[in-house]
C-alpha cells in the first residue's frame, strides 16, 4: 500500500505538477477545503514550506506534503526570493509578477540575467517528525515570454539543461530537470530509505 498524504498546496497548477512527479508513489490526498491559506510569512523557503506543512497536519491529522520555491536572479540581488508568488502584491497574478521581473530586468544584457529556481519539499508527520528535500536548477531569464505551458515564471525560465526552451515551451520533460521535480524525487527516495 503506497504512503498517504494531504498536499498542503491549494495551488491548482502545482498540485498537477506535483500529482505528475509522484504518480504511482504516493497516495495524495487534495488539501480539503475548509483549511484557509495559510499566511507564508516566513525567512526562507524551508519555513514557509513547514507553515503550510504543520496548518494542514493540524486540520487533518494525517501527514502532509507541501513545497515552496523561490526563483532567484543573480541582478536583482536574489529577488524575487522567498517572495516569488507576491512578488508585484499580496495578490498578484502569474502575469504580474512576470511583469515586473521583466520590468526589473530591462536593459539587463542575457549573459548577467542569470537565475536559479529552488523548491523546498517537505512531509511533517503526526509524531513531529519531518523530511525535507530540496531542488534547485539553474538558468537565465529570457528578455520575453516563450511558450503558453507551465505556470508562474515558466515563461521566462530558460533552464542550462532546456535546449534553450523555457520551462513553458517544454512539455512534460520539464519535470525530469525541474526544481520542484528534483525536489519530489529526492524527497520520495528518502521516504522510501
Amino acid at each position: 500500500m503506497l504512503p498517504e498524504l494531504v498536499v498542503a498546496s491549494a495551488n491548482p497548477d502545482k498540485v498537477k505538477e506535483i500529482s505528475s512527479v509522484l504518480d504511482g508513489l504516493v497516495t495524495l490526498i487534495p488539501r480539503p477545503d475548509h483549511v484557509p491559506d495559510v499566511v507564508e510569512d516566513g525567512d526562507t523557503l524551508e519555513d514557509n514550506a513547514r507553515l503550510k506543512a504543520q496548518a494542514i497536519l493540524k486540520a487533518t491529522g494525517i501527514a502532509a506534503l507541501s513545497d515552496d520555491t523561490g526563483l532567484s536572479v543573480d541582478a536583482l540581488g536574489g529577488e524575487p526570493g522567498v517572495h516569488s508568488a507576491r512578488y508585484s502584491g499580496e495578490n498578484a497574478t502569474y502575469e504580474e509578477n512576470v511583469e515586473k521581473l521583466l520590468q526589473n530586468l530591462a536593459g539587463v544584457p542575457p549573459r548577467l540575467r542569470t537565475a536559479r529556481f529552488k523548491t523546498v519539499a517537505m512531509v511533517c508527520y503526526p509524531d513531529g517528525s519531518e523530511i525535507i528535500a530540496t531542488g534547485v536548477v539553474e538558468g537565465t531569464i529570457s528578455e520575453s515570454r516563450k511558450g503558453d505551458g507551465g505556470f508562474g515564471y515558466d515563461p521566462v525560465f530558460i533552464p542550462y539543461e532546456g535546449d534553450g526552451l523555457t520551462f513553458a515551451e517544454m512539455g512534460e520533460e520539464k519535470h525530469l530537470i525541474s526544481h520542484r521535480g528534483r525536489a519530489l524525487r529526492n524527497l520520495m527516495e528518502m521516504l522510501s530509505n
